[in-house]
């Protein structure tokens, strides 16, 4: 990569996980890093701490105050019209989203790239700690923080550099894979995709972006992986038999083995020997937000988890049920967007009401507006749960109600996480 002193660069909603790592890395490489985002938080806290200029006005004054900024980075969530954009471009600023900007420096490297609906970000922390383990030293994004370290990001001097390769509008198609894991495919993102066919060949055109001395690792005999597979040049490595029950791993659940033996199944692709892998499993201690354990309310261990899609909620289910086979479950979810909530709906039912309580508060728009199709009143009455106006009032409520023979799981991936936190404070 090519040294980044003095180069100056604004990172729109710099909170964000996959723009914050990016921001890592480019203050690690001497950059001058700014930001904005509409709220503090730890994240945007500890980048402060590591040098970059945060500020929580997002106007387009963050631009014209700047002078000789060189580039505005933001993401696909940020409206056209937004302010700094806005400002940036009037001012002949380069502007490029959030993968634009990691495929212009991840592609320079040996690209390992993780893609997949479900086990992206876990899939990718066991690989970093997989290479990290045999020494491979790599450079990584992954879309959450790592237990291990604390970041998101991780500065190596090899060739390697891991990353997390979201589908959503096609953007991971800026990156060109060396090795490409894909660890499951189902229709998601359903306010960009029509259906799972476009969501196959969004994935099919990254596929057949693999040069044929590369590999990609999947689930290859998968009825909706498959067709992805159609026209790869690459060599293509089943994932499902690196399966190794006999490995100790710290986190419950199918789903957790489905993750590492895609993890290991990479790793050994490109010459990791088995008792790296071995090791660098059975110690992964896992990612914020990933059934991450958030401590004791009542004596009811709370977990914090990222589902928000029924086949997660589901895989999560599964997993408490295998850790606490004879506790009661508390899930407390918030929906996320509305699209996928309405879409999805008979699946959220079915897969919310294999807990023994479910607790639901609002919706988290992100990026949505409310046409009044669905609310999580309406899904709280389709479980037999309860429905809550505000954070606060649900994790009080279910304070009241669990004890020693409980298990609570917090669900969602917006700020539902500040339940989890209420809950153990």
């Amino acid at each position: 990569m090519k040294r980044m002193q003095n180069k100056k660069i604004h990172f729109i909603g710099i909170g964000g996980i996959g723009v914050s790592g990016l921001a890592r890395l480019y203050l690690h490489e001497g950059a001058m890093v700014s930001g904005s985002d509409i709220a503090e938080s730890d994240n945007t806290r500890r980048l402060s701490e590591e040098g970059a200029d945060v500020v929580y006005e997002q106007t387009a004054g963050n631009i014209s105050s700047r002078s000789h900024l060189e580039l505005v980075v933001y993401t696909e969530a940020m409206a056209a019209d937004h302010p700094e954009l806005v400002a940036a471009r009037a001012a002949g600023i380069r502007t490029i989203n959030y993968f634009e900007a990691l495929g212009e420096i991840a592609n320079d490297y040996y690209l390992i790239a993780v893609a997949g609906t479900h086990g992206k970000t876990t899939t990718t922390a066991m690989l970093v700690d997989i290479l990290e383990e045999a020494s491979y030293d790599p450079s990584a994004i992954v879309g959450s923080l790592r237990t291990k370290t604390g970041s998101n990001y991780r500065a190596g001097k090899s060739k390697y550099f891991v990353v997390e390769a979201c589908e959503y509008k096609r953007d991971f198609l800026t990156l060109q894979p060396d090795v490409l894991v894909i660890t499951n495919l189902e229709h998601e993102h359903v306010d960009y995709y029509q259906d799972l066919a476009d969501v196959q060949s969004a994935f099919a055109e990254l596929a057949e972006r693999v040069p044929a001395d590369g590999y990609i690792i999947a689930p290859a005999k998968d009825v909706q992986v498959s067709p992805v597979l159609a026209d790869v040049s690459a060599e293509v490595i089943d994932y499902q038999k690196h399966i190794d029950l006999s490995l100790r791993l710290p986190q419950p659940g199918l789903y957790t083995q489905l993750n590492a033996a895609a993890a290991s199944a990479a790793a050994t692709a490109v010459g990791v020997e088995q008792s790296f892998v071995t090791t660098a499993l059975e110690n992964f201690a896992g990612t914020k937000r990933r059934f991450e354990y958030k401590g004791l309310c009542n004596n009811a261990p709370v977990y914090d988890d990222y589902a928000h899609h029924p086949t997660e909620i589901k895989a999560a289910i599964a997993g408490v049920r295998e850790k606490y086979p004879d506790r009661k479950l508390t899930v407390i979810f918030q929906p996320h967007t509305y699209s996928r909530t309405v879409e999805l709906q008979t699946e959220f039912v079915a897969a919310l009401q294999q807990a023994d309580r479910v607790v639901l508060v609002p919706i988290y728009a992100a990026r949505e507006v409310d046409t009044g199709a669905i609310s999580s009143a309406m899904l709280a009455e389709q479980v037999g749960g309860t429905h809550f106006e505000t954070l606060p009032a649900a994790a009080q409520s279910v304070k009241e109600q669990v004890g020693t023979d409980d298990v609570v799981v917090v669900m969602g991936a917006g700020d539902i996480t500040q339940v989890a936190d209420q809950m153990v404070s």
